[in-house]
This record gives C-alpha cells, sequence and structure tokens, in this order.
C-alpha cells in the first residue's frame, strides 16, 4: 500500500470536521462548475445514516498545519454489490501521492463491503468525476476503471409563471404525510426506478430506514414540497423536492421524479413537474434544478427538455470490477416497461 509523502497524515472524518470537509469539496467543485455541491448540514445527515460508519467508512488527509487536504468517503448498501466513492483532492496538493494512498484504502474498504454481497453476486466500484477534470479521469483509467455513463445536471429559470398542470382523468394532487404514505411512497418509488440504468434494489426495510433517517435529520425537509400522484388509493407517482439545492439557496431541487409502469404514457411525469414548478414558483422559487442519467433508460431527459431545463453540468461515471459474477445492476429497458 502507497504511504503518504512527508508532512502529510490521515485519519478517519469527525463529525467536528464538516464544515472544513464541506468547503474542501465545494472548493474542489468549483474548479469545474459555478456552485458548490454540499453542505454541512447535508454531510451531517449522510454521516449519521445508520447503515454508515464513519469511522471505517471515510478516511481524511490533513497537511503540516492540520487543514484537510483531500477525502475519500465510501457508501454501499445492501445488497452491497454497488460501491460509490467520492474523493476530491485540493489542486494544491495533487501530483505528491495522497491520491494513490487514498485509492489503495478505497480498494481495501471495497472489498470488505463486497464480502457483505452474496457470493455469486458481480460487485463494482464507481466513482464520479466533473467534466473538464482531467487529471481524475487520467488517474481513474490508469487505475482500471472504465467509462460507463454521463450524467447532467438540469436547470430551469423562470421568468414568469410555470404553466398549470393538466391531471390525467381520475389522478388527483397530494402532499406527503410522513405517518401515512412512507411504505407506499417507498413502494411506488421502487416501482418506478427498476427500469432505470444501474438500479439494484435494496430491501425495502433498509429503504425505509434511510428515508426515516432523512425525514429526522435533513433541516430542509418538507412534506409539502413531496408531492404525490394518488388514483384512488393508490401512489400512481411521486416528485419528490428540496427547497434548495446546495450551494444555490434560491434554486430548488428536484430529488426524486418517477411513475409507476402501469400510470406510464399519459403525461403523468410532466404533470408532477409542472405542479412542482408551480408551488416552488409561488413560495418565491425562480429556479429548479435536478440530476439525470444523460442517456436515460426511460427516456427523462427529453421530458426535462419538454419543459425548458437546460444543461448546465457534465459529469462522467468510471467503473472498477471488484468482482465478477451475476449482475444485479439494470443496463437495458425490460421489454413490458412503458415510457412516462
Amino acid at each position: 500500500m502507497d504511504v503518504l509523502p512527508a508532512g502529510y497524515s490521515s485519519r478517519p472524518i469527525r463529525m467536528s470536521d464538516l464544515e472544513r470537509v464541506a468547503r474542501l469539496a465545494n472548493k474542489h467543485a468549483r474548479r469545474f462548475t459555478e456552485r458548490d455541491v454540499v453542505s454541512k448540514d447535508r454531510l451531517c445527515t449522510m454521516f449519521s445514516a445508520p447503515d454508515f460508519d464513519l469511522s471505517t467508512s471515510t478516511r481524511l488527509v490533513l497537511d503540516s498545519a492540520d487543514a484537510p487536504v483531500a477525502v475519500a468517503i465510501v457508501f454501499h448498501h445492501d445488497p452491497h454489490v454497488t460501491v460509490q466513492v467520492w474523493c476530491p483532492v485540493d489542486a494544491a496538493h495533487q501530483g505528491r501521492g495522497i491520491g494513490r494512498f487514498l485509492h489503495d484504502w478505497i480498494l481495501e474498504r471495497s472489498r470488505e463491503a463486497a464480502r457483505q454481497a452474496s457470493p455469486d453476486t458481480r460487485v463494482v466500484l464507481r466513482q464520479q468525476t466533473y467534466d473538464g477534470d482531467a487529471s481524475a479521469e487520467a488517474f481513474l483509467r490508469q487505475a482500471g476503471y472504465h467509462e460507463t455513463r454521463h450524467y447532467w445536471r438540469m436547470r430551469i429559470e423562470f421568468d414568469g409563471p410555470p404553466p398549470p398542470p393538466q391531471w390525467p382523468e381520475r389522478i388527483v394532487p397530494d402532499t406527503f404525510d410522513p405517518k401515512r404514505d412512507l411504505e407506499a411512497s417507498a413502494r411506488a418509488s421502487r416501482e418506478a426506478f427498476q427500469d432505470h440504468y444501474g438500479f439494484v434494489a435494496s430491501s425495502l426495510e433498509t429503504e425505509l430506514e434511510r428515508t426515516r433517517h432523512y425525514i429526522e435529520t435533513d433541516p430542509d425537509f418538507d412534506p409539502t414540497l413531496w408531492f404525490l400522484a394518488r388514483d384512488g388509493d393508490q401512489v400512481a407517482g411521486l416528485c419528490l423536492c428540496s427547497p434548495k439545492a446546495a450551494g444555490e439557496h434560491t434554486t430548488a431541487y428536484v430529488q426524486n421524479l418517477g411513475v409507476r409502469p402501469a400510470w406510464r404514457r399519459r403525461g403523468l411525469g410532466r404533470t408532477l413537474l409542472l405542479h412542482a414548478f408551480g408551488e416552488l414558483y409561488r413560495r418565491g422559487k425562480r429556479a429548479v434544478a435536478l440530476h439525470v442519467d444523460a442517456q436515460s433508460l426511460t427516456g427523462a431527459t427529453r421530458l426535462y427538455e419538454s419543459v425548458g431545463m437546460k444543461v448546465d453540468d457534465l459529469s462522467h461515471e468510471y467503473e472498477l470490477e471488484l468482482r465478477a459474477g451475476v449482475d444485479l445492476t439494470v443496463k437495458e429497458l425490460r421489454a413490458d416497461t412503458r415510457r412516462t
């Protein structure tokens, strides 16, 4: 395993580090984007999740003045076949072996995660790079990764009230009630996203536990911005929003937009999005952003373009196979799946 150069040290992240970690991540992001990407509050929610161990899943590198210069964070959930990594390194400290040191740690930690997966399954390690980060892309290719996907951040600025939604017959809008709708919404989301590239289902209990944690700990959670489309007692679709995107307090964010297959081809995805736009506009928001797979199997990019959203950021996903086996992740659209 590579060792750190003289003058640097490493340890797990502590909760007292969150402000400095957020500054490091945002400084790195602003080299390639025009915005911050994370806040101290969001890190607190992420790191206090019930299935995340701060002591074993994070690594912080500090310089001789005890200032953070790099961080590595490993995320994985049941069924543990996809390991996601976030690893920004301050530009002033690149080229000194810090990235190699952290990647060795990432591989070791990821293999521990892989041992929790069923032994016959394929396990992969995934990292994303900002468009234009040639140094990170070259490092990942040299380490054996290959580029698999591209993701857009899309945004719309309102120059007036958005057009009103036209609800399909029998479908009525509603908002989320944490006590009433938690499980129904989780089931609807799972069904809506089961044909998205890279999707792999966690246990319902794991998803409910993570959602409860988010509801209880994220200061930006607002149940009146989690919009549901109901058909009788069924949740046909959902559009879950946050009042602000990281780094842009005047921009709202769409966390999740999905329509269950049985309710597709009726314009419900567009209707939900316009409904959310209208409510956010009434609350004073003049822009909305979201992230989407640029090669979406379900045609989500066309939906977003049709309501006036435009691409303002691009990122690239790289994948390294840790173990061959049965691939549990979605790679193509099922023949029986209909578009939104």
